[in-house]
């Protein structure tokens, strides 16, 4: 993972020789043509923001009540029913948590017969915890509290009070198993799940029936995350093969191209959307924070997630961001006549564009990536066939200068859009994941999980909630496009070079200029034939 981490952050394109994405907090580096006009920041600090997040905590991801059991009236809203009378350790400021132990905000968390949780305190502290506390740990908390106060594991229990507070309870288990599905792989999970709505269920048929409910849901979840894990490893074996086959007969990469698969490129943007929202759809809201976890020096200096993978959901849509990149550079350095060369660019010009139009700046992002890198950038005569006005347009709106001002101006013009869309394609948001990624990794470093009295900082994990939670809001958007099979398998499977292979390609194309690139030309040429320079 610390590998993966850094590579993230440091987003590793192709060339070698430039600076990595991330160089540095305040501009980042893409390789792309720098803005002469400066532009003011707009990520801002921390501070100025919360304002705006105050107006958020209510777009966060909510689960109906349990239907007709619970009023939710009285306890979904911001100004919370605090418990600091009866649990000393909770600090608030402009009616806002600002802190606590962990022992306090376990507490806050768990429903009694006169109150529950606010829902935007329920996402942000069940994503936020597992810095402190394993979910299978909390999770055997938050029963026996459940158990103890209210006395479930008597078997003698009023059943009055068991009716009163079995739906809060049932309630915040199913807000914890349908946004933390991925929490409940575990064993450990289960057991603890299974043994609290046992006893709820318990001579109540009502109750009974909302757990199976639950269950089922649940484990829909986690059969169909099975399932997407399954494809990922059949479409990697079959990439894997494809490129066996290229290096055993590598004319036959140069039979098919993605202009033989389709040469419109509204439908590529489109099938390219297909794939950005599905791998979307499977990240789960706490890889984000399990991506970025340290040791807790107040947890023996042992790491809360050091038995279980982190963020695998989110390592693959990466890795798709990086096979995109290499594909389109591979497209265009494949072909061996300069007019074909240039028609290839000018199409996936015209693919990025329309990838900015639908919303997806992932796909666009990748594009211009790999149409920067030095084995393309390089191909002077190539370009000079290209009509590069509209690549110009889309290289400024995706300029790093000023913190991506112009980036992230387009996507809040997106995300405004989506927020009041007549239909399913204009509520389509997909960010630029590694430049999400890299905020959050910066607000995580930015700021102490605890403060120096011990406790946890949670007005910084309102901050990564509220960034989260827009995420949360994109990934569920349904895409409207139609399918087509043909393009993408091409897209997920066909071969792709590898940097020697493209530079080699790239010198065969258009020859050395200087010393530097003939010496670089026959140091590859003189292993070529020990080694292929195909993989991904």
């Amino acid at each position: 993972m610390a590998k993966f981490l850094a590579e993230l952050l440091g987003c590793t394109l192709p060339d070698k020789g430039t600076p990595p994405l991330f160089e540095c907090r305040s501009q980042p580096y893409l390789g792309l043509r720098p803005s002469s006009k400066q532009r003011p920041t707009i990520f801002g600090t921390l501070n100025n923001e919360r304002a705006q997040f105050n107006n958020k905590l209510d777009n966060m991801p909510q689960t109906p009540p349990f239907t007709g059991q619970l009023n939710t009236g009285g306890y979904n809203k911001n100004l919370y029913q605090t418990k600091e009378e009866s649990y000393p350790g909770l600090y608030y400021h402009d009616n806002n948590l600002a802190s606590g132990s962990l022992e306090a905000l376990i507490h806050h968390l768990v429903p009694t017969a006169d109150y529950y949780p606010d829902r935007t305190y329920i996402f942000t502290f069940l994503l936020s915890s597992r810095l402190f506390i394993r979910p299978y740990e909390l999770m055997s908390k938050v029963c026996h509290l459940c158990m103890e106060q209210q006395r479930l594991s008597d078997p003698q229990a009023d059943k009055m009070r068991v009716r009163k507070i079995a739906p809060k309870i049932l309630q915040l288990l199913t807000e914890w198993t349908e946004t933390f599905p991925y929490d409940f792989r575990d064993e450990r999970m289960m057991r603890s799940l299974k043994e609290l709505t046992h006893r709820l269920a318990i001579g109540d048929e009502v109750y009974r029936k909302a757990v199976g409910q639950m269950s089922q849901g649940l484990i829909r979840r986690l059969t169909v995350l099975s399932q997407y894990e399954e494809a990922l490893v059949k479409i990697n074996a079959t990439a894997a093969e494809r490129l066996t086959a290229v290096k055993a007969k590598p004319q036959a990469a140069i039979q098919r191209d993605m202009l033989s698969i389709c040469n419109d490129p509204f439908t590529v943007a489109q099938q390219l959307t297909h794939i950005e929202l599905e791998r979307l759809s499977y990240i789960g809201p706490e890889e984000f924070v399990q991506a970025f976890v340290q040791k807790d020096p107040l947890d023996n200096d042992k790491s809360c997630f050091s038995d279980h993978k982190k963020a695998s959901n989110l390592e693959a849509y990466v890795e798709w961001f990086n096979r995109l990149s290499y594909l389109v550079a591979t497209e265009i350095c494949l072909p061996v006549k300069k007019k074909h060369r240039a028609r290839v660019v000018e199409f996936f010009i015209d693919v990025a564009r329309e990838c900015f139009n639908i919303g997806n700046f992932n796909s666009l992002m990748a594009i211009i990536s790999g149409m920067n890198m030095s084995p393309v950038s390089r191909l002077k005569k190539t370009w000079s066939k290209v009509k590069t006005a509209k690549f110009d347009i889309l290289e400024h709106q995706m300029d790093p200068s000023s913190n991506f001002y112009n980036y992230r101006t387009a996507l809040r013009g997106a995300t405004q859009r989506s927020i009041t869309a007549n239909s399913s394609r204009e509520k389509i948001v997909i960010p630029f994941f590694s430049l999400l990624i890299k905020d959050l990794y910066f607000l995580n470093e930015g700021c102490a999980n605890r403060l120096q009295s011990g406790h946890i900082n949670f007005e910084k994990f309102w901050e990564v909630a509220k960034q989260v939670s827009e995420f949360m809001a994109w990934k569920k958007v349904e895409c409207p496009f139609e399918k087509d099979r043909k393009i993408l398998q091409y897209l997920l499977t066909a071969p792709v070079f590898t940097e020697d292979a493209l530079y080699l390609a790239s010198y065969e194309s258009e020859g050395p200029e200087n010393n530097m690139e003939k010496d670089r030309w026959k140091s590859l040429r003189c292993i070529q034939s020990a080694k292929q320079g195909l993989i991904f």
